[in-house]
């Protein structure tokens, strides 16, 4: 693991809904290091996807209200103006969408779109762009590659067009790369190749990645230290076998909890009472996870909870984590099946 490249400081980022702003992301701090994976998790709505947007400039503006730092080399990219960001976005910082069908053109050419990034930030000829996409194509698992250059989106299967997507990403060798739930729209074979191909990029770039995902099976393949995110903020931070084998905070050791084991012989799966609040109703003092684990009394959380350091790296939210339980009749711990 090596430097950082990427600081979040303090980073909030609310919506306007009517005649308020709602903080989706609320006062979240992250640091990025290159030749590391960062894993961040949780469910639909707990914030994960507006925070990778943001690190892109990619929310609407007028709609959006974002306060905070997102330091690359020495400058805060929020506080650059369209034209210094987009030196960065997509040259030095790039992303993979969640769904590449829709992340793709389907009126230009495979290659066409792999090319726009180096034609915006290189001083690459038309000849040498062409070489770099067919060179690109073939780092990430596609056969026939002059052909696949050619075709249009349409053309080619889900696991086909996940894989340019990639290739788009990696166009310019960018410094961190952010990764949305890059395989939710694939079937387990082809999301195990592209879980093999990121590893190997990742090795060859030595890019800082960030991996966006609600699947813990991805993050224990994946990942190196892991951001576990709840109703817009860190509840527990650590690395990754940290979190597979001792989580402390409630709500990371109900989604291990959740998980369907081998080595468990109970009938029926543990489920988390309640869903994750929307922005609207959000009570924003206490703790967010509170209303889902009812049976641990109010005394046993703080009124403010803040990231404490409990260990050497390892971070939890809130001192519930101290005394919590699973009732009887929840299924037990089983953690054992991710390591």
């Amino acid at each position: 693991m090596g430097n950082p490249v990427l600081k979040i400081r303090n980073l909030s980022v609310s919506f306007k809904i009517k005649d308020y702003h709602y903080p989706a992301v609320d006062d979240v701090t992250l640091t990025i290091n290159e030749d590391e994976v960062l894993a961040i998790v949780g469910e639909s709505g707990c914030g994960k996807s507006a925070l990778a947007l943001s690190i892109m400039g990619l929310h609407p503006k007028g709609r959006t209200k974002i306060d905070g730092e997102i330091n690359y080399q020495d400058q805060n990219i929020l506080r650059l103006n369209d034209a210094s960001l987009n030196k960065v976005r997509g040259n030095e910082i790039a992303m993979i969408f969640q769904d590449p069908l829709t992340a793709l053109n389907p009126l230009v050419r495979i290659g066409k779109q792999i090319e726009e990034s180096m034609k915006y930030h290189t001083n690459f000829s038309a000849s040498q762009r062409k070489k770099r996409a067919l060179e690109l194509l073939g780092k990430v698992g596609i056969p026939y590659v002059k052909r696949v250059y050619a075709q249009y989106p349409h053309e080619l299967s889900g696991g086909m067009r996940q894989r340019v997507v990639i290739a788009i990403a990696l166009a310019c060798n960018p410094k961190v790369l952010i990764a949305d739930e890059p395989t939710t729209a694939l079937d387990v074979t082809i999301q195990a190749q592209i879980l093999d191909l990121m590893k190997t990029l990742q090795e060859d770039t030595m890019a800082g990645i960030i991996l966006i995902t609600h699947d813990l099976g991805v993050v224990a393949e994946m990942a190196d230290r892991v951001a576990v995110m709840y109703a817009g903020q860190i509840v527990e931070i650590a690395d990754v076998d940290t979190i597979l084998k001792k989580p402390l905070h409630p709500y990371t050791r109900s989604l291990l909890n959740s998980i369907p084991s081998k080595m468990s012989n109970k009938s029926r799966l543990h489920v988390i009472e309640g869903v994750v609040p929307t922005i609207q109703n959000l009570k924003r003092n206490g703790c967010r996870f509170a209303p889902r684990i009812k049976w641990i009394g109010g005394s046993e959380h703080q009124e403010n909870p803040l990231l404490e350091e409990v260990e050497p790296d390892h971070w939890v939210r809130c001192s519930c984590y101290r005394n919590f339980y699973f009732p009887k009749g929840k299924t037990g711990e089983k953690h054992d099946v991710l390591t």
